[in-house]
């Protein structure tokens, strides 16, 4: 029996997992494998069936992935996600090293190929991630910014406050006191 292979965008966190593996179940299919953007279900699917996961999938907010420009993204941006929100940005290596390791492409054309689409840098989306991070740490307010920096293997805390400015145009401290914190859902950063 052949397996099948989804690529889903939008799925952002482990909650995402959850709800993919159980809309599958519940249109009748049998999950194997679900990870961050990528389902493997045990049946061969055909156009219709296939067409039918989409409309489910959509009306959560999830989109399947057809072309392998669009799922190579996703797979860039899910690689970064992983490692900002799962592994607190601990680089052993370069970013570039590490994407290029992860997704066996060369990392000129992971660069090109993101920035030609997503008009950013892989970086700043990279940057932006962590952004979100340290947003969502400080609304906790259960670690000090030297510790978030730590955390997020900043090389100081001025450094992370200083990009934390230049992104969210309010400095750490600043974004603690308002009383509505404007928080990005992880799938909304371009």
């Amino acid at each position: 029996m052949n397996n099948t292979t989804l690529y889903i965008k939008n799925m952002v966190c482990n909650r995402c997992i959850m709800v993919v593996e159980d809309l599958l179940a519940k249109l009748g299919f049998t999950p194997l494998h679900v990870e961050l953007g990528k389902a493997i279900i045990q049946e061969t699917v055909g156009k219709a069936e296939l067409e039918h996961i989409r409309q489910t999938l959509q009306s959560v907010g999830f989109e399947l992935i057809d072309d392998k420009r669009n799922r190579l993204i996703e797979q860039i941006k899910q690689e970064i996600i992983r490692l900002v929100h799962s592994q607190n940005g601990e680089l052993k290596t370069t970013l570039s090293d590490f994407l290029a390791d992860r997704l066996h492409h060369d990392y000129s054309s992971l660069s090109k190929l993101f920035s030609e689409t997503n008009g950013i840098t892989i970086e700043k989306y990279f940057i932006s991630q962590k952004i979100e991070r340290v947003k969502e740490l400080l609304v906790y307010d259960e670690l000090s910014l030297n510790e978030i920096a730590f955390l997020l293997n900043y090389s100081s805390t001025a450094h992370l406050s200083r990009q934390f400015k230049e992104v969210t145009g309010t400095t750490p401290s600043e974004f603690k006191k308002q009383k509505i914190q404007l928080r990005k859902g992880l799938d909304e950063i371009v």
